[in-house]
């Protein structure tokens, strides 16, 4: 997850590169506003520091016997289970007493442990290799409790800095027995191993992820409360009950539908009770839906399909009729107008100015035109083909019938011409016929095929 505040490379302040607006890099942190303000009796300042852990999966309070003055972010050693842990502060100061107050806990409290030193290089060594150790384990732990059919999911786990103690955090319906797990664990991990059962909302803060709103999950960055949801919060605002869209990633209805009940709950006493249904002279008109933002109440009528929205003060006028035995002759619906002004449409704006799509379309078709008229108009075959003495005769260059072997008139460079019978010749410069044409060899009326324009393909064939 990037740092959405610092940059796309490695802020200087978030030193697990999160998100520092949000609290990625440390869930659930609490900003101490006080921090730079004198305080004229330091002797009376809270001994008490929060320290958090895994980025702020756990937090918990320790007490500051040494008296050194640790910062937001500072890596502290601490006392653990048979040996020492490391964490990291999240708040100090007197912002901690209302913590203290809010979770419940005494600050003369003894059971409190004691922050042993700041951590020193090799502290910090040592708690690194162990967290190296977690994401091992956990897969190793799934695939122990999967073979022994146990009912359960392992979410998290985490690992005390000097690798004597690892906390299991499970997800389980049914009470599960897991004293064989736990044996399996302690022979193949060799550390101390408590299991911890958490809620699955609780899973889901510890998971983390991004929400439909597009943001970060508040169980994740801010909310440490989690208050039962159902339904009736649902439709006290009107939304479809839908389980799809009100359930959240933990696969329970959604925490932020309580955010705004209170405010409908409010809205909702100006509306009159017992007003499900009104007795007209059209019919018995059901309610549909509440509209608590413009005060109206939205009903129907028998086999009628149409929705009619009716004031408050409408609605207590019928319901006061009904109750003395009268009906109502009509509804008197309010006429909804749509305020909503319909955008206009940008024009279209020619940016070459003086070419138009018209124009070129027509330059288009006038190039096709002259490309097909200027196309191929003589048909040539070099297969055999019947001449006109019946029988197939190779395909051979025409002979001339000029005995002087001249080219004929107007026709040079010409392709070699096909024969056809006389009956099928066009008319085109034939003019009378002379008798004498056939002996006559420099009549160019004895040559057929002279001065004539060039025929089609269908024309040859027979």
């Amino acid at each position: 997850m990037g740092c959405g505040s610092c940059g796309t490379g490695k802020p200087n302040g978030c030193k697990s590169n999160g998100g520092c607006s949000t609290g990625g890099c440390n869930r659930l942190n609490v900003h101490d506003w006080l921090l730079n303000l004198p305080f004229s009796d330091p002797e009376s300042s809270c001994k008490i520091v929060e320290v958090s852990f895994k980025q702020g999966s756990r937090k918990e309070f320790f007490r500051n016997t040494t008296l050194q003055y640790l910062e937001k972010g500072e890596y502290v050693t601490l006392e653990g289970v048979n040996g020492y842990d490391v964490g990291e502060v999240s708040l100090t100061g007197e912002l901690v007493r209302i913590q203290l107050k809010k979770k419940g806990v005494e600050e003369s409290n003894p059971e409190i442990k004691k922050i042993l030193r700041k951590s020193s290089e090799r502290d910090i060594e040592t708690f690194q290799i162990s967290k190296s150790r977690e994401k091992e384990i956990l897969a190793r732990s799934r695939a122990i409790s999967r073979s022994l059919n146990l009912q359960m999911k392992l979410s998290e786990v985490e690992i005390q800095a000097d690798g004597k103690k690892a906390t299991f955090f499970y997800t389980a319906d049914d009470r599960v027995d897991f004293r064989e797990l736990i044996k399996i664990f302690a022979t193949d991990f060799k550390f101390k191993v408590e299991m911890r059962q958490i809620g699955i909302r609780q899973e889901a803060a510890k998971v983390g992820g991004i929400g439909s709103c597009g943001r970060e999950l508040c169980c994740s960055t801010w909310l440490n409360d989690f208050k039962s949801v159902n339904t009736t919060a649902a439709r006290y605002q009107n939304l479809s009950i839908n389980q799809t869209k009100l359930s959240g990633q933990c696969g329970r209805l959604k925490c932020c539908l309580n955010f705004e009940l209170d405010t409908y709950l409010d809205a909702l006493q100006h509306f009159p009770d017992y007003a499900d249904t009104l007795d007209t002279a059209m019919g018995t008109a059901f309610l549909i839906k509440k509209d608590i933002f413009k005060n109206l109440m939205w009903y129907t009528l028998p086999n009628n399909s149409k929705h009619y929205p009716l004031t408050i003060q409408r609605v207590k006028e019928i319901k006061r009729m009904n109750q003395q035995g009268q009906k109502a002759e009509e509804l008197q619906a309010v006429e909804i107008i749509n305020h909503k002004q319909k955008e206009a449409e940008p024009a279209f704006v020619e940016l070459v100015g003086q070419i138009s799509l018209k124009t070129l379309e027509k330059n288009d078709r006038k190039k096709r035109d002259q490309q097909r008229n200027n196309g191929p108009q003589q048909f040539q075959r070099n297969d055999r083909r019947p001449d006109n003495r019946g029988g197939n005769q190779p395909n051979r260059p025409p002979q001339s019938n000029n005995p002087n072997n001249n080219p004929p008139q107007g026709g040079a460079n010409r392709g070699p011409q096909e024969q056809r019978p006389p009956q099928q010749q066009s008319g085109e410069n034939k003019g009378p016929q002379n008798p004498n044409a056939k002996t006559n060899p420099n009549n160019p009326n004895r040559n057929p095929n002279h001065n004539r324009g060039p025929r089609g393909n269908n024309r040859d064939r027979k």
